[in-house]
Parts: structure tokens; sequence; C-alpha cells
């Protein structure tokens, strides 16, 4: 048996989680939706694939500017 096993452990963010869950039931829908307005969208494909074909190939040093001839 592993000597830093210890099955009741709980930290005290995860106390806090758990008792937040259930002083708000709702909570978790709320998150859910919140998550699908900013972040849960579907790709576009050739959009991807546009912005892959037209990215410029960046200098070695960002800053250096390059002299003109």
């Amino acid at each position: 048996m592993n000597i830093f096993y210890r099955p009741q452990y709980q930290s005290e963010a995860t106390l806090f989680i758990n008792q937040l869950k259930e002083k708000t039931p709702g909570m978790q829908d709320r998150q859910r939706e919140g998550r699908a307005l900013l972040w849960d969208k579907p790709l576009n494909r050739e959009a991807q694939d546009e912005f892959k074909a037209a990215r410029v190939a960046q200098q070695p040093y960002v800053y250096q500017t390059t002299p003109k001839e």
C-alpha cells in the first residue's frame, strides 16, 4: 500500500466547492450556459483553412526591423 494514500482526505478547496454546490443547486447549469455562450462554438472549417493559408512567417527576432533595400 502506498504511504501517501489518503482516501478520506479532501482539500479545503474541494470542501468549499462541494458546499457551494449544495447551497446553489442551479449553479452548474448556469456555468454550462455561460460556457456555451463564450466557448462552445461550431468551427467553420473553410475559414480555418483560409486563416492557415494566410499566415505569414515570423522573423527569428520579432522586434528586429527589416532593412529597406
